[in-house]
């Protein structure tokens, strides 16, 4: 009888609100896969799945009644319990309202490129590690103010003095604020949250690097202490081992063209959309 109701009061409106509602779950899923959330969401459903249909079948009034209770408890749970996952997402949909935001000159970012590159080549030479944060479009502030304040030009020398093994700041990252500045040093990232690495044995400055990546739009440049190779992390994914010619593309790309930026940037809308797309497509034919 309910079904039937339900389909004598199903209209245009009604199907609307539906497909809205699976487009919003469907689009959450997104920010929690590769988590460690994803396991403990999936743990909550099938729990609360049993529990709903047992009280169904079998007409379990006390079971039914710690349902209804336990579901209002989780809507308040839930936004503790996935406090990461939903603050990376919101931070994601609030970077378009960014893009309003005070950039340094195109002629600064070049010049910051070649410093960086500079002092990434040698100090990869000299198996120095080194994390170095070229801000964007979202704040780094909560993260400045967690190292030891510089607020100087970017240079290879300074960059070379910072990560010289001996020196107190070179355990921590350099980030280079949205005026093109070196704010700070020794500064403390992030570490990324995902399980899906792209090496298992990846050392704390590269999960380092990923995180700040994961929650922020930054370029995160990264050398490693043992091996002296470089990375670059960008929308939490690791470009491992590039020589400083690929480097330097990669940053003038992301980080210092404007006009090759804004077609970065639509190619990475398409790129999103056409992902969505197939995996909502694989979901279909597994159905």
């Amino acid at each position: 009888m309910e079904f039937l109701w339900l389909l004598d009061n199903l209209s245009l409106k009604a199907l609307l609100d539906i497909f809205l509602v699976a487009l919003v779950f469907f689009g959450a899923s997104f920010f929690f896969r590769g988590t460690q959330a994803i396991a403990l969401l999936r743990g909550m459903l099938l729990v609360l799945a049993t529990m709903l249909v047992l009280s169904s079948l079998l007409n379990l009034l006390a079971l039914r009644w710690l349902l209804e209770n336990l579901l209002l408890v989780m809507g308040i749970a839930i936004p503790v319990i996935f406090q990461p996952e939903l603050r990376r997402a919101l931070e994601q949909l609030g970077r378009a309202s960014s893009l309003l935001n005070r950039q340094a000159p195109e002629s600064v970012r070049t010049r910051t490129i070649d410093e960086v590159c500079r002092a990434v080549e040698k100090l990869s030479e000299r198996r120095h590690g080194a994390l170095i944060v070229l801000q964007r479009s979202t704040n780094l502030e909560e993260y400045i103010r967690t190292g030891i304040p510089v607020n100087g030009e970017v240079t290879s020398q300074l960059l070379l003095t910072i990560f010289w093994p001996k020196t107190e700041l070179h355990d921590g990252a350099a980030l280079v604020n949205g005026e093109g500045r070196l704010a700070s040093a020794a500064s403390v990232l992030p570490l990324t949250a995902s399980r899906n690495l792209p090496d298992p044995k990846l050392g704390t400055r590269h999960r380092a690097a990923l995180g700040i990546s994961e929650v922020s739009d930054a370029l995160c440049v990264v050398v490693s202490e043992e091996t002296g190779r470089i990375g670059i992390t960008h929308d939490g994914r690791l470009i491992p081992k590039l020589d400083p010619k690929r480097l330097r593309t990669i940053l003038t790309a992301l980080y210092g063209d404007d006009q090759r930026r804004s077609r970065l940037t639509l190619t990475q809308m398409r790129t999103r959309a056409q992902e969505w797309l197939l995996a909502f497509r694989e979901r279909r034919k597994r159905a």
